[in-house]
């Protein structure tokens, strides 16, 4: 009995360690800045080359083919969708002896927007979306510095190979854009195929901190994100006898003025949401009064309980809406609620994120270690952890001009972050505080 609980209690030591180091990993920063040459050339391609989600197959082959130089045992195609359809996702394996298992994750996908940054290597890709549409393509969320990061760290930890043991389990997650990526790689058997991790850790750029620096927090971190679709249905008519129809146009443009008083009128103060109609379609002619209106609609909460209460809002406001316009019972509103486009709220585990604030401390100085805020975007990251039974962890990296920063914080007006067509990561100094604080953390687990 007593060899049974030392062997237990060995193997917790060995998959979690409490102790952060006090140091940075000797030669760190300047092996990292030796990296930087090579690291700016496939930031640079990878930004100019752009693939929307579910479409990500160049992206994925070249993260492959890198991650299988460095001596990583990769497998590619992870991931399968509700449709049935494979996922461009891959897996990346290095094993170095007994030891926890740490799940470090990138995103590949980009984003249907039209890039007007200016800069020499500025996507100019355009491609065809799944309704057959001619739309441009770039990364305006900063994935391609999240892929640098990580092949970055992914040399360091082969170069480094004497100073951890355990396994890292390297993650290229496809279609984080439209958050069903990391569910459809768990719905391919991820865990059961290459094992579950002990721990998770991701990053990810934003505008709000400047480049050099990274913001960490325990707690909230992300809002979970609810894809909704609305239709609104009537009975079309010429448009010249609109008493012989019932126009859902206009009961959609009711709908979306009333829906913004769900949040503000209908939930408490203290609950964070957010609602966005973020797509409407409807219509064929001008003199035509259209079947049916299509909206696209985002819900982010942190409460689940909250939640549930928007969408039973959202179900009755459209019904009112259809009821007061005289629409037939055979024609109310349909609301679907995506069982796919969903994701939970981010949840940083507190004691893990605490450990990796002093280690990033010790590798980047306390000047460059900020503060997180909880904020309302989302990722789907959070799915990896299992309901926060993983220990996770996201860190926000700085890619913010500083001189500009300062100058957005005195005038009040923010610096094109995010899903903007203007974002541009000031990437040099990006990617080496990414490298070396993910790189750093990641020792630090292992060891």
């Amino acid at each position: 009995m007593l060899l049974r609980v030392l062997a237990a209690v060995a193997v917790a030591v060995s998959v979690f360690p409490v102790a952060a180091q006090n140091s940075a990993p000797a030669g760190l920063d300047a092996s990292v800045r030796k990296q930087l040459p090579g690291l700016e050339v496939t930031y640079k391609h990878l930004h100019r080359n752009p693939e929307l989600s579910h479409y990500e197959q160049q992206t994925s082959i070249f993260m492959a083919s890198e991650l299988r130089k460095l001596g990583y045992t990769v497998t590619e195609h992870v991931g399968k969708y509700a449709d049935g359809s494979q996922a461009w996702g891959i897996v990346a394996i290095l094993e170095n002896g007994s030891g926890p298992r740490l799940l470090l994750r990138t995103e590949l996908d980009a984003l249907p927007v039209e890039e007007k940054t200016g800069l020499d290597y500025a996507s100019t890709v355009k491609t065809t979306n799944a309704q057959g549409q001619t739309i441009p393509v770039m990364h305006a969320c900063g994935h391609d510095i999240h892929m640098t990061v990580l092949l970055g760290v992914a040399r360091e930890l082969v170069e480094r190979k004497s100073q951890w043991h355990g396994t890292a389990m390297l993650i290229g997650q496809p279609s984080e854009e439209t958050i069903d990526g990391a569910r459809a790689m768990l719905a391919d058997h991820l865990y059961e195929r290459f094992g579950r991790p002990d721990f998770v850790l991701s990053e990810h750029d934003d505008s709000t901190n400047a480049a050099g620096t990274i913001a960490i927090k325990g707690g909230p971190l992300l809002a979970s994100s609810t894809s909704i679709d609305v239709v609104m249905r009537g009975i079309g008519a010429h448009g010249s006898a609109p008493q012989a129809g019932k126009d859902p146009i206009l009961e959609a443009a009711e709908f979306v003025v009333l829906a913004q008083s769900i949040v503000s009128r209908q939930i408490d103060p203290q609950e964070p949401a957010v609602m966005t109609v973020g797509t409407i379609h409807g219509g064929t002619k001008r003199n035509i009064i259209s079947e049916e209106v299509t909206m696209g609609i985002t819900l982010r909460t942190y409460s689940d309980k909250v939640r549930d209460q928007i969408i039973a809002d959202i179900r009755r406001t459209a019904e009112g809406v259809a009821v007061g316009y005289g629409v037939p019972a055979d024609r109310m509103p349909i609301v679907t609620v995506s069982p796919t486009e969903i994701t939970p709220a981010t949840y940083n585990d507190a004691a893990l994120a605490e450990r990796l604030r002093k280690v990033a401390v010790a590798a980047l100085g306390a000047d460059r270690v900020n503060p997180a805020d909880s904020v309302m975007g989302s990722e789907d990251v959070g799915l990896f952890s299992l309901d926060a039974k993983i220990p996770a962890v996201m860190f926000r990296l700085g890619a913010a001009d500083p001189e500009k920063l300062a100058q957005a914080k005195a005038t009040g007006v923010p610096l094109p972050g995010p899903h903007s067509p203007l974002f541009a990561p000031v990437y040099a100094p990006t990617i080496t505080t990414g490298v070396t604080a993910m790189t750093a953390m990641a020792l630090d687990i292992l060891q």
